[in-house]
C-alpha cells in the first residue's frame, strides 16, 4: 500500500507540473530557447544551423568573451592546469588566481576584500541571505525593480522589509524614518536596470544611507565594465565611494563567467565561512579565472572599447528615432525596443529570426509587465554602422507588417 501511495502522490505532483507548463504555453509565456554555437570568428554571431546569425540581445557588451587575448589566456591556462579545480574553494579548489582576482576587486572598487562566486546570481542570493540572516532584526529596504537574485537573497531570510517604488527617493526615506537610528537598515538597489536600461540616483541614496545609519548593497551587474574611468561602475563614475557593499559580474562585459561581492573584510569573511552557496559548490576552473584576469586588464587599461559602445549606442538611438520606432532612451548601453503584446513581440522576433538572420529575445511577463513587452538590445562595439541601419531597417519592416 505504502509503495502504491508513494506513486499515486509522485503521478499528482508529475501531472501539476503539465498543468503549471501547459499553463505557461496557453498564455504564450513558454520560454523556448535558440541553441546556437557563437562564433570567434566572427564576433556578434552565432551558428544556427546551417546559417549564421546576428545577435542584437547580448550581455556580452565590450565583445570580451570572443577577444583573442581573453581567449589564448584560458587556452593556456587550460594547458597548464587543466579543465577544473577538483574541489571546492575549501577543499583544494583555490588557486593563485582566485586569490589575485579577489585582490584585485577589491583595490579596483577601494574595498577591504572581495569574494568570487561561480555567478552573478549566487553572490547576491548567498552574500544577503547568509548576511540578513545573522542579524534577524535587520530591517531591508529593496527597490521594486530590483533583479530575481537581490530579491530571494532577501525572502529567503523571512526578514521584515520595505519594497519602495524604483528609484523614489522620498518613499525611500519615508520608510527609513519609521525606524529609530539603532535599527539594523540594508538598503538594497541597482545601479543600472536592464530592462528598462535606466541608472538609480546612487547619491541620493547614499545619502540616505548615512542620515539613517543604514548599509549599502549596490548591484553593478550591468554596469560593470561599461561605466567608470576603469569600468568600475557607476559609484566610480560618480566619485561617489559610499557604498558598503558592491556586486559585480564577469559574464557580462568582462566575458566569462561568476560574480563576486567587494565589501568590508569582515562582513565578506563571515560569508566565506557560512555561505551554503559558497562552501559547498566546485569552484570555478583556475583557467576560468585567468581568462577573467585578462579581461579585467583589457577593461581597466582599454577605455578606448567603453567610448565605441557609448558611440554605437548614439547611432543606433538616432536611428530608431528617426525609423520612428519606440524605444526607451535611457542613460545607459541598453536599448530597450518596445512591442507591447505578448503574441506581437514573439511573432516580430521569429520573422527577424527567418527572414532577417536576426536573433533578438522576446522579454515578456513576468520579466516586464503584460503591455511592457519589449526587445533588450545591446549594440556591442564590433558593430558597424551598416549592421546598425540593416537591423533598424529589418525591425521597421516586421514591425509595420506584423502590426498591420
Amino acid at each position: 500500500m505504502t509503495v502504491l501511495a508513494n506513486e499515486t502522490q509522485g503521478s499528482l505532483l508529475l501531472d501539476q507540473f503539465r498543468l503549471k507548463l501547459d499553463e505557461l504555453k496557453t498564455n504564450g509565456l513558454y520560454r523556448e530557447f535558440v541553441a546556437g554555437a557563437h562564433r570567434a570568428d566572427d564576433r556578434g554571431q552565432t551558428q544556427y544551423g546551417d546559417r549564421r546569425l546576428q545577435v542584437w540581445c547580448s550581455n556580452d557588451y565590450l565583445g570580451l568573451s570572443q577577444n583573442p587575448e581573453v581567449i589564448l589566456a584560458q587556452i593556456d591556462s587550460t594547458f597548464r592546469h587543466g579543465t577544473g579545480n577538483g574541489g571546492s574553494r575549501n577543499i583544494a579548489g583555490t588557486s593563485v588566481s582566485h586569490v589575485e582576482l579577489e585582490t584585485r576587486l577589491a583595490a579596483w572598487h577601494g574595498m577591504e576584500r572581495a569574494l568570487v562566486f561561480s555567478s552573478g546570481y549566487v553572490a547576491n542570493f548567498e552574500t544577503l541571505s547568509t548576511m540578513i540572516a545573522a542579524h534577524p532584526d535587520t530591517v531591508v529596504f529593496s527597490d521594486s525593480l530590483n533583479h530575481r537574485s537581490l530579491i530571494e537573497g532577501i525572502v529567503r531570510t523571512g526578514c521584515r522589509k520595505h519594497v519602495f517604488p524604483h528609484n523614489d527617493v522620498a518613499a525611500l526615506e519615508e520608510a527609513l524614518a519609521q525606524y529609530p537610528l539603532e535599527q539594523p537598515k540594508l538598503i538594497v538597489f541597482e545601479t543600472v536596470y536592464s530592462m528598462d536600461g535606466d541608472t538609480s540616483p546612487v547619491s541620493a541614496f547614499f545619502d540616505l544611507a548615512e542620515r539613517y545609519n543604514a548599509l549599502t548593497f549596490v548591484d553593478e551587474t550591468h554596469a560593470i565594465g561599461v561605466r567608470g574611468p576603469a569600468g568600475a561602475g557607476l559609484c566610480a563614475e560618480l566619485g561617489d565611494h559610499r557604498a558598503t557593499f558592491i556586486q559585480g559580474v564577469f559574464g557580462k562585459a568582462i566575458g566569462t563567467v561568476g560574480g563576486y561581492v567587494a565589501g568590508p573584510d569582515t562582513a565578506l569573511d563571515y560569508v566565506r565561512s557560512f555561505a551554503p552557496g559558497f562552501i559547498f559548490t566546485t569552484a570555478l576552473p583556475q583557467a576560468s579565472v585567468d581568462a577573467t584576469l585578462k579581461g579585467l586588464d583589457l577593461v581597466q587599461r582599454d577605455g578606448e572599447l567603453r567610448l565605441a559602445l557609448d558611440a554605437g549606442t548614439r547611432y543606433l538611438k538616432q536611428a530608431l528615432r528617426a525609423a520612428r520606432i519606440d524605444f526607451l532612451d535611457a542613460d545607459s548601453h541598453l536599448v530597450p525596443v518596445m512591442v507591447p503584446g505578448g503574441d506581437f513581440v514573439r511573432r516580430v522576433a521569429r520573422r527577424l529570426l527567418d527572414e532577417y538572420g536576426i536573433y533578438v529575445q522576446p522579454i515578456n511577463f513576468p520579466s516586464v509587465p503584460k503591455g511592457g513587452e519589449r526587445f533588450r538590445v545591446t549594440c556591442p562595439p564590433y558593430r558597424t554602422r551598416d549592421q546598425i541601419d540593416a537591423f533598424v531597417q529589418a525591425l521597421t519592416v516586421c514591425l509595420a507588417d506584423d502590426f498591420q
